[in-house]
């Protein structure tokens, strides 16, 4: 009779809970929130654009990539203002997910997919059924990669935490910044080197990369709050006044170096500390065992063979 009467407490709590409105919303994070799906949306309608139209004086490809990287900048702004007019709120962490799979998961995979067709379309292959597998190929590929940001975005909402403390470390590569990865590539390609298709040719293999390091629990830094935030050391801003003098030399190398740089860095940590590190402490383990061993043979033997070891010394 008690479980009964639990279980019906627990059902009109749900429904209470269902009848529940949405009354009051932050209204300026919220608009910058849309305005990174805006963005999103814009580099899907610029990328089909490029597939039809082709390189040209204005390239619609490097223009859809633009339009990321605006969505990544509405999105490091929606957060920060939520929390400094302390408005967080589960309606703005689940918008900015909904945006976010728009801009960071569809359009980048988008417009990989149309850049490569665009490419494909162009190279007369002897067999067609290879023309067939790599088309499949790469459907599959950005197909994975929008199932990998997706997966990455709701594992994100399960774990967050609201507090701005905690959020000096990201588990698993963030959305942003793998597809800053491809849409760096992408714009260096169609705006320095045109002619230089290897870079679209890797396309596909550093998707199928970064997908992996977003679904992975390697820790990755929050740059704003670990290198930017509070007060830093003289030579921190050296080198930020540097990498801006480059950022302003040559934008399109310069987002390659940091997108690509920053996705290589702690998955190169992690490999140096799981791998190299593990292999190298074992093997001295092992040493320091064999040693061990070597000098107890050694006391264990009889007073006769210690006197002909010291001759033999």
């Amino acid at each position: 009779m008690a479980r009964l009467k639990t279980e019906s407490a627990k059902k009109s709590l749900l429904r209470r809970v269902r009848r529940q409105r949405l009354k009051y919303i932050a209204i300026l994070p919220s608009l910058i929130t849309i305005l990174n799906g805006v963005c999103g949306f814009a580099a899907i309608v610029f990328a089909g654009k490029g597939a039809k139209l082709g390189l040209g004086q204005f390239s619609y490809f490097a223009m859809s990539g633009y339009m990321i990287l605006l969505a990544m900048i509405a999105d490091m702004l929606d957060g920060r203002l939520a929390r400094m007019h302390q408005s967080t709120s589960s309606f703005g962490g689940q918008l900015d997910s909904l945006c976010d799979i728009i801009s960071f998961g569809v359009a980048p995979a988008f417009l990989m997919l149309k850049v490569l067709e665009y490419k494909l379309a162009g190279f007369a292959g002897p067999n067609p059924v290879t023309e067939t597998f790599l088309e499949r190929f790469i459907w599959v590929v950005a197909a994975g990669y929008i199932s990998c940001t997706a997966i990455r975005l709701a594992r994100f909402n399960v774990e967050n935490e609201e507090d701005e403390s905690a959020h000096m470390s990201f588990i698993g590569l963030p959305t942003p910044a793998a597809a800053g990865v491809i849409v760096s590539l992408i714009i260096l390609h169609q705006e320095t080197f045109p002619s230089l298709n290897v870079i679209i040719y890797a396309l596909p293999f550093l998707a199928l990369g970064v997908a992996v390091l977003m679904v992975s629990r390697i820790r990755y830094p929050h740059i704003i709050n670990q290198y930017l935030k509070g007060k830093k050391p003289f030579a921190y801003l050296i080198r930020v006044l540097l990498l801006l003098a480059f950022v302003i030399w040559n934008i399109q190398a310069a987002l390659v170096l940091i997108f690509c740089g920053f996705a290589a860095s702690s998955f190169v940590k992690w490999l140096y500390y799981k791998v190299i590190r593990n292999k190298h402490n074992l093997v001295s383990s092992a040493h320091s065992a064999l040693t061990r061993v070597d000098k107890g043979q050694i006391a264990d033997q009889g007073p006769t063979e210690l006197a002909e070891v010291d001759d033999l010394a």
